[in-house]
């Protein structure tokens, strides 16, 4: 019978969480060097070039592969042999683990969890609490799967009651669609089948938590009909055309996993969570011998790939930047920025359009005419760092300030990740602005290009406060022109249908 100890469960849970802010799992690294390989659209080629040069990056220098260094998700397997050496509850144990992870001086991890949700939205400035799913299992052991879901991908989770005679294949190929780029794309799509309602959306995040064997499955064929679904879906998203971060290519999805259950003869539950390019997750096993070892994976399981900026990328100075410069930037035209900008997200927008709106002014030293923003919350420094990892965060949750931005602040462009909606593009255009891109997924890379930063206003937000930057070639692409043309919809359409299937052979 195992005695495990409160110790060693909370330093577990730190260090996993730590291992999987900069290392991605080997079969991630396998399953985005061959699509990189495969991938035909230059555009999305060049996007998993810099996934895979951060990825690289970040496990060298221990620093996060995304500044979203997510909401932690816990699955927990007690064995019924398993007595305790503890004082705090299970949960407890778990959440202290998770406090001293995101508090490590020696690679902080950034802190989004908020309480109160519908109301205050408070930041409880050490990510706790996780979310934790137990189960009461025969056996002398405890095994702990800890996963960081980044908020992107979390909000394009969908969920429908399906009629029972209807396609599961056919439904999702309908979502995914609507999905857009916020979840990051090249991914996973886990989706759960059955059971009741909140049980098909447990479902599809474990499947999250499987291996990618994608090519292993192709090689040997299925035996299941879940396996058959699986393919099917894999296939036909991918023909889809969506690519990386969206800008049209081959790969959308790296692997579709499916969990399924038995449900109630009228319903047909189906829930489907996508897991983005900074996938973080590990399995570890506690028998009353200490706290689990992790092992570093071996640097050589990265592909020879080194991203550098494409010599044809126009070169734009931010600190004269004007509007005709702006309207001449062509969609999917690859820029390096250099210069000042300014940064914001959701609270910050919040607090700007409610100044502008009642006639306030913004807070000294806050102007926003002529300039650029980068929606970005960034990772807390370390060592010499002027800010920790920076990639950028969903841009449509900005689209109801967009008029306001444009219209009443000034600003002549902004830079986020995923595409805009509709309505958004239709401000961006009046005002003859321009959205620009950076990928996401590469925020150690995108870092790298900031070289100085300040707060300007409203620190009081954390990682929300309204920044400035001066940057130095930092790389985007120019996603809607001032003419109103998205590259979120030209380039899956150019891409539709291309997608022939992953060549396997012995030596994958």
């Amino acid at each position: 019978m195992s005695l495990i100890r409160e110790a060693d469960v909370i330093q577990s849970v730190a260090d996993a969480l730590q291992y999987i802010s900069y290392y991605h799992s080997p079969d991630f690294i396998r399953a985005m060097g061959r699509a990189y390989e495969l991938e035909e659209s230059p555009a999305a080629r060049d996007a998993i070039a810099q996934i895979l040069t951060n990825s690289r990056l970040c496990a060298l220098g221990h620093r996060p592969i995304c500044q979203d260094t997510g909401i932690v998700v816990v699955f927990v397997k007690v064995g019924m042999g398993v007595r305790w050496d503890a004082t705090r509850d299970l949960d407890s144990m778990i959440n202290e683990g998770v406090r001293r992870a995101y508090r490590d001086p020696s690679n902080p991890l950034r802190a989004s969890i908020v309480s109160d949700p519908a109301f205050k939205r408070a930041n409880t400035r050490d990510n706790t609490p996780a979310v934790i799913h137990t189960e009461i299992v025969p056996g002398e052991q405890l095994e702990i799967t800890v996963a960081a879901k980044g908020g992107g991908s979390e909000n394009k989770s969908l969920f429908a009651m399906l009629n029972p005679s209807d396609s599961v294949a056919d439904w999702v190929l309908e979502q995914v669609p609507h999905m857009g780029a916020g979840w990051c794309p090249p991914g996973m799509l886990g989706i759960g089948i059955g059971g009741s309602a909140e049980k098909a959306m447990l479902l599809a995040k474990k499947s999250l938590m499987e291996p990618i064997d994608i090519v292993e499955l192709i090689r040997r064929g299925p035996q299941t009909k879940l396996e058959e679904l699986r393919l099917e879906i894999f296939r036909r998203v991918n023909e889809l055309g969506i690519g990386a971060q969206g800008l049209g290519g081959l790969t959308t999805v790296l692997d579709v996993k499916i969990l399924d259950y038995p449900t109630h003869a009228a319903s047909l539950p189906v829930a489907v969570i996508p897991n983005c390019a900074a996938t973080r997750h590990v399995h570890v096993t506690l028998d009353g011998s200490g706290p689990a070892k992790l092992v570093p994976p071996d640097l050589d399981l990265w592909p020879k790939v080194a991203w550098s900026a494409d010599a044809s990328a126009r070169r734009v100075a931010l600190d004269s930047l004007t509007p005709a410069e702006v309207a001449s930037w062509r969609p999917g035209e690859r820029l390096l920025l250099s210069g000042k900008l300014l940064t914001g997200r959701d609270a910050a927008h919040k607090r700007i359009a409610a100044l502008l709106e009642s006639g306030q002014p913004l807070p000294a030293g806050l102007d926003f005419h002529g300039r650029v923003i980068y929606y970005v919350g960034p990772v807390d420094p370390v060592g010499a760092e002027v800010v920790g990892p920076a990639g950028p965060t969903t841009a449509n949750r900005m689209d109801r300030f967009t008029e306001t931005m444009l219209g009443k602040a000034g600003l002549i462009a902004m830079v986020g990740k995923a595409e805009r909606g509709p309505e958004a593009v239709e401000v961006i255009r009046r005002h003859r602005a321009a959205y620009l891109i950076a990928v996401g997924g590469a925020a150690l890379l995108v870092s790298n290009a900031i070289r100085s930063s300040r707060v300007v206003a409203f620190p009081e937000l954390g990682m929300e406060a309204v920044y400035e930057f001066e940057v130095k070639d930092m790389p985007v692409t120019v996603a809607v022109s001032a003419d109103g043309e998205s590259v979120h919809d030209s380039g899956p359409a150019v891409w539709r249908g291309r997608f022939k299937g992953l060549p396997v052979t012995v030596e994958d």
